[in-house]
């Protein structure tokens, strides 16, 4: 198993940027396909961004695209998400999560991630 932890959330105003990180620990911790996902109020989890282990491909939805950017540290204990660019509808709880390699990419369903952090609060004023 593998444990999550989110931070680097905040409030800033549209057009700034943030820096979430998730840091992973436990047994063959870097060996798992990383997600980003979001949460706004009374919405559906949605898919953000995911990285494979090895951080050599990279996937992102359609309404980060250009704007956010997935990476892996070198060690691969660490995922991070810059965003850039902000709009209000950025607003959410965001979330990182962890696939076995033997999921298929991209994942852009929740459901084949099978660990999840505890969420990071981004808000993006008008």
């Amino acid at each position: 198993q593998v444990q999550l932890v989110e931070s680097g959330g905040g409030l800033v105003q549209a057009g700034g940027s943030l820096r979430l990180s998730c840091a992973t620990s436990g047994r063959t911790s870097s060996m798992y396909t990383m997600g980003w996902f979001r949460q706004a109020p009374g919405k559906e989890r949605e898919f953000v961004a995911t990285s494979r282990w090895s951080g050599d491909s990279t996937y992102y939805a359609d309404s980060v695209k250009g704007r956010f950017t997935i990476s892996r540290g070198n060690a691969k204990n660490t995922v991070y998400l810059q965003m850039n660019s902000l709009k209000p509808e950025d607003t959410a709880v965001y979330y990182c999560a962890a696939a076995r390699l033997t999921v298929g990419f991209p994942a852009v369903s929740p459901t084949p991630y099978a660990y999840w952090g505890q969420g990071t609060q981004v808000t993006v004023s008008s």
